[in-house]
């Protein structure tokens, strides 16, 4: 894959991400509903969404520094151990900072 297209790639999971995690903070900043049992669920719900909105914003975090990575002409090598990462595993990980030997 050329340097443009995994840009594109990245750049295009990033906006996903970083949409994702706006939407949910959306959700997040809703009013609650009066009753005290609808008051219950809503908070077990919003406890749902705050964990969905921390990894929104950790594979965020993953994204922006694989575009660091693909700046820096390291984009592809483990970050432990210096070889080179399968591209199966980064087109199933596009963000994907070590190889898989290294991963385990």
């Amino acid at each position: 894959m050329t340097d443009i297209k995994l840009r594109a790639r990245l750049e295009a999971l990033a906006s996903e991400y970083s949409n994702r995690a706006d939407a949910i903070e959306r959700d997040l900043s809703r009013e609650h509903a009066q009753s005290f049992s609808e008051q219950a669920t809503e908070r077990q719900n919003d406890m749902v969404l705050q964990g969905l909105l921390a990894d929104a914003r950790a594979s965020n975090k993953e994204v922006q520094q694989a575009l660091v990575r693909l700046d820096e002409g390291t984009y592809g090598e483990c970050e432990k151990c210096g070889e080179p990462i399968s591209a199966a595993r980064l087109e199933a990980l596009p963000a994907a900072s070590f190889c898989i030997n290294c991963a385990d």
